[in-house]
């Protein structure tokens, strides 16, 4: 998107914003370009995952003061993470679909952080630095899968369609993740609001954290958590039907919208 709000396409430079794309070197190619010289998508069709390749979703639960409180949750003393499976990418418009029999499937907006290059036991004070941007992420989890049917969270994390992210992918440069405010309705009534200054680990934090077990590649997405609203914390619990609209925002990383589907 240029300066007035246009739609450009990097075809004619990029394959696609993949490894490359997301180093240091090629983040510093794209911002030497003319933006007003790409051409214009003047009609958007589908848009798609603003990330190729991403080789590992690294998820970190109760990240939010006010969500741990309302699962009735001690504060972690350190992350609690957890992995989503690949598979699970969808696009930032494209419809959520409900698993078979599922009656407890909830929404999770969040902050996503991209990694732009090799990580691997980096100080906190220069985890910045491995950070080629951020975008917005939908963390969709059905409740009886994640807590009722034994193991790790992931399990109810994975299914078709639980990772919307998008709808694109914003430098480090332009937004300060320890400032955004996250908002999500559902069918037009707010259910989420929340902002990344109630984060217990800040994004710093959590690269740091998590490359200390593991080396974080390129592409790489790790996302940070949500702010309390969820269906699972409401009295009595309020989980996603087909039919139902989800809405949602982070500032200055766009919006998503999905429309809630039976896979039956």
């Amino acid at each position: 998107m240029d300066a007035l709000g246009n739609v450009r396409s990097l075809r004619p430079i990029v394959r696609d914003i993949d490894t490359d794309v997301l180093s240091p070197e090629g983040l510093r190619f794209l911002s030497a370009l003319d933006s007003s010289k790409l051409p214009l998508v003047n009609q958007p069709g589908r848009l798609g995952s603003p990330l190729a390749s991403v080789r590992e979703i690294i998820a970190i639960g109760l990240n939010y003061r006010e969500h741990a409180r309302e699962s009735g949750l001690a504060i972690p003393v350190e992350p609690v993470v957890f992995a989503k499976s690949t598979s699970s990418i969808s696009g930032p418009n494209d419809d959520i679909v409900l698993p078979a029999g599922s009656e407890k499937t909830d929404w999770e907006i969040e902050l996503g952080i991209v990694i732009g290059s090799v990580t691997k036991r980096v100080d906190k004070e220069k985890a910045r630095a491995s950070i080629a941007g951020y975008c917005l992420v939908n963390d969709v989890s059905e409740r009886a899968w994640q807590i009722e049917r034994a193991g790790q969270w992931g399990k109810g994390k994975s299914f078709d369609t639980f990772t919307p992210i998008g709808p694109w992918l914003v430098t480090g440069d332009e937004v300060d993740p320890n400032a955004l405010d996250l908002s999500l309705k559902v069918n037009g009534q707010i259910r989420q609001h929340g902002n990344t200054s109630d984060l217990i680990f800040d994004v710093d934090t959590i690269v740091s954290y998590v490359s200390q077990f593991m080396t974080l590649m390129p592409g790489d997405l790790i996302i940070t958590g949500t702010p309390a609203g969820v269906g699972l914390g409401m009295k009595p619990p309020q989980f996603l039907a087909a039919g139902d609209v989800v809405d949602m925002s982070v500032t200055g990383l766009g919006t998503q919208r999905h429309l809630v589907v039976s896979s039956d």
